[in-house]
């Protein structure tokens, strides 16, 4: 490569200051403010493709996240107390680190202690389960405990089993009380779903990122992709506030 001049060709690429970057127009050279949204423009689709993947991450997130916390806290209340001991000790450790550290564990650790080649959308998935499903398991204990105790009182007192009278009668006001609260635990799984870009997932960010990388402009296309995570979080603010109001006229 040194003969050949490979080596030198290498050094002033990478190592050297590139004159054939794009030129700074002088409005930006002066510190004012430069955007052109019509350079991202014939990009938009391919940002606009991210849409799906991160609603389908945050969908099994939240469903399996919802039935795992529902586990962890049915094993918080119960009388067994090793359940209880280790239901508490998982959701002290998932809420005590860092989520991306999480992440990145499921990730990369996941193929070195098992040999299964995980993929990075099952490894967010699995991942963002096991997270939300801590801190579930924390509001659905205790939306259960706010139920009145004349609800099970009854309910023992008819023969109901444990499980259909948690099934059938306890569980759904409990997740009506506490409806509010998985609302913003949803909302916030959606907004955390940008994380997954750290592990190659071509989601909304991943695909801003490309698209500035691709143009040398990074503030448009960033932006444009804040604005889709805004317009998904008020669209399901909303829906969540149209099925709030129909629980409650249901009463």
């Amino acid at each position: 490569m040194k003969d050949k001049g490979e080596l030198e060709k290498l050094v002033t690429k990478w190592f050297t200051q590139n004159t054939s970057a794009p030129t700074v127009s002088s409005s930006a050279a002066k510190g004012g403010l430069n955007l052109d949204f019509t350079r991202i423009l014939p990009d938009i689709p391919f940002i606009l493709k991210g849409i799906p993947l991160t609603l389908l991450f945050t969908l099994f997130s939240v469903f399996l996240g919802l039935i795992w916390g529902t586990v962890l806290s049915l094993c918080k209340i119960t009388a067994i107390k090793p359940l209880t001991w280790l239901a508490n000790a998982y959701t002290s450790v998932f809420r005590g680190t860092p989520l991306l550290l999480q992440l990145a564990l499921v990730y990369y650790a996941t193929p070195q202690l098992t040999g299964y080649d995980i993929s990075a959308l099952q490894a967010g998935v699995l991942t963002f389960t096991l997270n939300s499903g801590a801190y579930m398991s924390e509001t659905i204990r205790g939306g259960i405990q706010a139920v009145d105790k004349g609800q099970t009182e009854a309910a023992m007192s008819m023969g109901v089993p444990y499980r259909l009278m948690m099934w059938d009668i306890i569980l759904p006001q409990a997740l009506k009380n506490i409806l509010p609260a998985l609302v913003n635990e949803t909302i916030g799984l959606l907004k955390d779903s940008a994380l997954v870009s750290t592990i190659g997932v071509v989601e909304i960010l991943r695909s801003a990122q490309i698209v500035g990388a691709n143009k040398y402009i990074y503030f448009e296309p960033l932006l444009f992709a804040g604005l889709i995570y805004y317009v998904l979080v008020m669209g399901l603010t909303r829906s969540a506030s149209v099925l709030e109001r129909r629980l409650r006229q249901s009463e």
